[in-house]
């Protein structure tokens, strides 16, 4: 295999300034950089990856937890971070908790505690005080993604605004029987995702003057056969049925299109549905939604890891960060009888 010593050699460095230019730590003039890569490239020199950790004291790898790995949004968040690690020439390892509290112990208590990882991003997860501070003390840079952690920086989405604009737009076309499919207990844990999104739609509904209606809202656990369920229960009212649904995700919202459409009614003309994501599959089938671009959050995650992993580079992020959202209206939408 080729060395380190015949790369310098080749470009006419030391081995001292190959390792600075290759690894990116440490200065190098652009110019020289661009030599010794060049030499490598012409040797076909392959960094080891053990040896750079052993310089470094760094493994160039990430960990990154989530609470499920099977919903699309979640995966759509690794996907951003894993394209924004490779960039970076960083290795990316998945802690999936579905397991749940005894899985979770293991992965804090365990897993990332040991030298396997430089840095962890959490998705999603509501992390304690004392899952922080065992991060904090080995010195292991934290991101998360979801909502507010004390001491942490974090990517957040205004969960109470996003319902509220989805809410407003439904208002703004006419509707006044507005049903909601929120989360089910099992999902208002970390960040009260749910609740919140709850509170958006109620307050929509209270700053048009619109008093709320328990028989308008159903529970459901953000798949497509969760909103299906939900909606044919609110469809399937002989009186006063709603004539819009706002549903907290592009799935439970799918599902509500399919529930209508096996009840007979014409979405939008009989029943327009929003919901919140803008899945892969909401252009489809015509979805209404609000957008909050989760693999364009992964990708920020990255980037703020990377600022505290090679300070000096960039401005720090403030601790915590607004993510953008953004109403996106397609066919599922219209006025009532449209």
């Amino acid at each position: 295999m080729v060395g380190i010593d015949e790369v310098a050699r080749r470009a006419g460095v030391s081995t001292a300034t190959v390792s600075r230019a290759l690894s990116g730590n440490g200065h190098v003039s652009p110019a020289t950089r661009l030599k010794v890569k060049a030499a490598a490239l012409e040797l076909g020199y392959v960094v080891s990856s053990n040896a750079s950790s052993l310089a470094s004291g760094r493994m160039k790898n990430i960990g990154v937890v989530v609470p499920f790995l099977n919903r699309w949004f979640f995966s759509s968040v690794v996907e951003g971070a894993q394209k924004a690690l490779l960039q970076n020439g960083y290795d990316l390892t998945l802690y999936n908790l579905t397991g749940g509290g005894d899985e979770r112990r293991s992965v804090f208590e365990h897993f990332l505690l040991r030298q396997r990882v430089d840095a962890v991003i959490a998705i999603s997860l509501e992390l304690t005080e004392s899952e922080v501070a065992r991060l904090h003390a080995l010195g292991k840079p934290l991101v998360g993604v979801g909502g507010p952690i004390s001491g942490v920086r974090t990517l957040t989405i205004d969960d109470v605004a996003v319902s509220r604009l989805a809410t407003e737009h439904l208002l703004a076309l006419g509707h006044t029987r507005i049903a909601h499919i929120g989360g089910n207990k099992d999902f208002d844990l970390d960040f009260h995702l749910p609740t919140n999104r709850r509170f958006g739609y109620e307050a929509a509904l209270d700053g048009a003057g619109i008093g709320l209606s328990a028989e308008l809202f159903q529970p459901a656990d953000f798949t497509i056969r969760g909103g299906y369920r939900a909606a044919k229960q609110l469809l399937g009212s002989p009186h006063d049925r709603p004539t819009a649904i706002f549903a907290a995700s592009d799935e439970m919202a799918i599902g509500s299109i399919l529930a209508a459409r096996d009840l007979g009614l014409v979405v939008p003309r009989d029943v327009s549905v929003i919901g919140v994501d803008d899945h892969e599959l909401a252009d489809f089938f015509g979805l209404s939604t609000i957008a909050q671009f989760p693999q364009g959050q992964g990708a920020k995650a990255v980037e703020i890891l990377m600022d505290q992993l090679h300070p000096g580079k960039h401005d720090q992020a403030a601790l915590n960060t607004p993510m953008p959202f953004e109403l996106i209206v397609r066919s599922s939408t219209a006025r009532p009888g449209g």
